[in-house]
């Protein structure tokens, strides 16, 4: 397999030449950094369509997500650093060398419901409801922002030579140590690549899903803020699985427990909690009128 290929043999895909970046004016510019600014634009896009919809007025929107953006990935940053804190605690000013990667969806989810319940507050908002116009457009953004993942050869799973295997060259894979025993033990006798699952598409795939559901259940939600819990459950519910297969998972120190796992089981028992004490409440609350 030649350097710059990446292969899905299984479904007859092979790609050739695929680049990690572009050149502009001397300037480099890298896929992974393009494809989640367009997922940006496009997540904005999407929420400024659901607040023409429902009446709401887009100029908001503009001004949130400015502030949304920034601190997502300042948040991104910060979650990673501080579950890959071996690698930078011997040298602090890596942690601001964002190009040598290093960003944690997590970690910008977090800060972006920070970042609205402050906004809000600020503006005198209803963050329920600026939340709920906004998740069709994040998880949109991060369903594109997955593919700077195919760019550079990372987020992927461990052994695997099933439909969706993805034969990658072994020099070009991002990071050495996300190539388990396994999946060492699996190279064909004198190949040069590595067959895995591809989870940066499960993902993909499934964020795909889960805009299709908030999209079709928006008119029908019963309460602000539904909406936000149907996208807490339902992202939380496709990364607990597929963090279960990914090798480059972070860890909570000191343990083997993935983090991201743990984070996405509260996420499913938090947003089926919180729904069905709402409805409750709104069920009792018709009951007395």
């Amino acid at each position: 397999m030649n350097a710059g290929e990446i292969a899905f043999p299984n479904l007859g895909l092979y790609f050739h030449n695929v680049p990690r970046s572009f050149s502009i004016f001397g300037f480099e510019i890298a896929f992974y950094g393009l494809l989640i600014g367009i997922g940006v634009l496009a997540g904005l896009g999407m929420a400024l369509h659901v607040a023409k919809k429902t009446g709401q007025n887009p100029d908001d929107y503009w001004d949130f997500a400015i502030w949304a953006v920034l601190f997502s990935v300042i948040g991104a940053r910060i979650y990673y650093v501080i579950f890959s804190w071996e690698d930078y605690k011997d040298n602090l000013l890596s942690i601001f060398k964002l190009r040598s990667g290093g960003l944690a969806i997590y970690g910008g989810v977090i800060a972006a419901f920070i970042t609205l319940f402050v906004w809000c507050r600020i503006k005198k908002k209803k963050p329920l409801l600026i939340g709920d116009t906004a998740m069709p457009g994040l998880i949109l953004g991060q369903a594109i922002g997955r593919w700077g993942n195919f760019m550079n050869r990372e987020v992927f799973g461990d052994y695997y030579n099933g439909l969706f295997s993805m034969q990658i060259p072994l020099a070009d894979v991002r990071d050495p140590g996300d190539i388990t025993e396994r999946i060492a033990a699996n190279i064909p006798e004198g190949a040069n690549y590595i067959n895995v699952h591809p989870t940066f598409l499960y993902e993909s795939v499934w964020n795909l899903l889960v805009l299709v559901l908030l999209l079709a259940y928006r008119k029908h939600k019963r309460f602000d803020g539904e909406l936000c819990l149907l996208y807490l459950g339902g992202y939380g519910l496709g990364r607990f699985w597929i963090e279960g297969i990914r090798t480059d998972t972070l860890f909570i120190p000191g343990t083997s427990v993935p983090v991201s796992q743990v984070l996405a089981l509260v996420m499913v028992v938090f947003a089926v909690a919180a729904d069905l004490f709402v409805r409750i409440r709104l069920r009792e609350k018709k009951g007395r009128e």
